[in-house]
């Protein structure tokens, strides 16, 4: 897997933000937090990850160069507010994206709060493989998925039919494309 290098100037404008959003936190809750440390080695899909143990913020570098000003202006503040969550609250009975995350977002760090991204995912979106059923339903199996099904070590089922997934026929025009 080749290592993304983000820029300078980006991790820059990231930790400028953590920061900023770190002591409005702060100042409205009356308490000390210490600094989360940054990762910039979420991959896949997944804009950004907060691990609540490691006090650590996890940053998916194609997304953050792909849509530099959105992205830090609402994962980080998302991520940091799921470790502010539990510093405050604990673990305990809180839901991921639960009333006291939409308070800490909203109230105590001034951003919309938002559960997901927006956006566009074309660049970091793995390979899948098309399966279908009894149902006739087509199914994307990630490859490592449909790696365990040609190993035999796997079976996935249609959530609709029940039947095992069996991988689709390519047609011939469609495997030379």
């Amino acid at each position: 897997m080749k290592t993304i290098r983000v820029p300078i100037f980006l991790q820059q404008r990231v930790m400028s933000t953590l920061r900023e959003k770190l002591a409005l936190a702060e100042q409205k809750l009356k308490q000390a937090f210490p600094e989360p440390k940054l990762n910039y080695k979420q991959r896949g899909t997944t804009a950004g990850s907060a691990y609540l143990k490691e006090w650590e913020i996890r940053i998916n570098p194609i997304l953050l160069i792909e849509n530099t000003h959105l992205f830090i202006d609402e994962v980080v503040p998302h991520e940091l507010a799921h470790l502010l969550v539990f510093k405050v609250f604990g673990r305990q009975g809180i839901a991921p994206h639960g009333k006291e995350w939409k308070w800490m977002m909203q109230h105590v760090l001034e951003v919309d709060a938002n559960r997901t991204h927006r956006f566009s995912v074309a660049t970091v979106k793995s390979k899948t493989f098309n399966y279908t059923c009894a149902c006739k339903t087509t199914h994307e199996l990630t490859i490592r998925r449909h790696n365990k099904v040609m190993r035999g070590e796997n079976q996935y089922l249609c959530r609709r039919c029940g039947e095992i997934l069996k991988p689709k026929e390519v047609s011939a025009a469609t495997a030379e494309n």
